[in-house]
């Protein structure tokens, strides 16, 4: 071995050295039996949502306590010869399977998610995006048209809408608020509601409009093109699609390449498409 390739090996040794000391770190022993650092990290994650209901400070009790009944169940199926039969040997090889699956698309995934890959996503999606309208405004929400009309007067004479939706509004969610509904586009309003919302110019207030609510007296707040999302809001999920998507890639690029026969059906059944489901 060269000097230069000895010293290599040497630095990985003593960088990887504590990490594996760390995760080989004996917590606990039952019968003897060595509970260690790794085997909490694997069981937290088997456990997930099991221990995502669980306050932090009993998490890793909740987790050793597992081990213990795990250690000690397995014990007594080995001594039971459990691991001597065919059916075990089944299935310990698909479980095997499974979990070489399932860490080499974890791996393979994770190298799809770069920085570069995430920001091209995100611009070549919003540069798709139709910018699309939002309207802020208020409403009055009453049970008839003459209180409608009514509420409609009092502001003609220059009383504070706010103050007359507070007073007068039906509308449990928005009435306290002095009717401010925020900010919304077409689609989440109804249409009798959204048509004369956004027919309005900013600051105007609406004659009163019937809708299945009852009816509305409406104030433009103002209008705008709904803002882009914001890349670092949106990553999360962008990183995930990129992962999700390159494990989906990989195994149709596996099975394209791959000859499968079916030998549970006749070839002609086998070479057969699947018929659309019908709905």
């Amino acid at each position: 071995m060269s000097s230069a390739r000895f010293i290599a090996v040497l630095g990985f040794a003593l960088l990887a050295g504590p990490a594996f000391a760390q995760a080989d770190k004996v917590v606990a022993k039952v019968d003897g039996i060595a509970i260690t650092e790794k085997d909490i990290q694997l069981a937290s994650e088997d456990l997930g949502e099991r221990l995502a209901q669980l306050p932090e400070e009993r998490k890793r009790d909740e987790v050793i306590n597992y081990l213990v009944d795990l250690k000690l169940g397995a014990k007594a199926a080995a001594d039971a010869k459990i691991g001597d039969t065919p059916d075990f040997a089944a299935r310990l090889a698909y479980y095997r399977e499974k979990v070489l699956l399932d860490e080499y698309l974890t791996r393979e995934g994770k190298k799809a998610v770069t920085a570069e890959a995430a920001k091209k996503l995100f611009d070549d999606t919003t540069k798709a995006m139709t910018p699309e309208e939002e309207a802020h405004a208020r409403h009055i929400l009453v049970e008839d048209e003459a209180q409608a009309k009514a509420a409609v007067e009092r502001l003609k004479k220059g009383e504070d809408f706010a103050k007359v939706a507070s007073e007068l509004s039906k509308d449990p969610g928005s009435g306290k608020e002095g009717g401010d509904l925020g900010w919304f586009t077409k689609d989440r309003m109804v249409p009798e509601f959204a048509e004369a919302a956004f027919k309005l110019k900013k600051g105007e207030i609406s004659e009163p409009v019937k809708s299945q609510f009852g009816w509305h007296v409406i104030k433009l707040e103002d209008k705008r093109s709904k803002p882009l999302p914001d890349f670092a809001a949106v990553k999360p999920q962008i990183d995930q699609y990129l992962e999700r998507k390159a494990q989906q890639d990989l195994v149709l690029a596996m099975r394209e390449k791959a000859k499968v026969e079916r030998l549970d059906k006749p070839a002609a059944d086998a070479a057969k498409p699947a018929e659309p489901k019908k709905n």
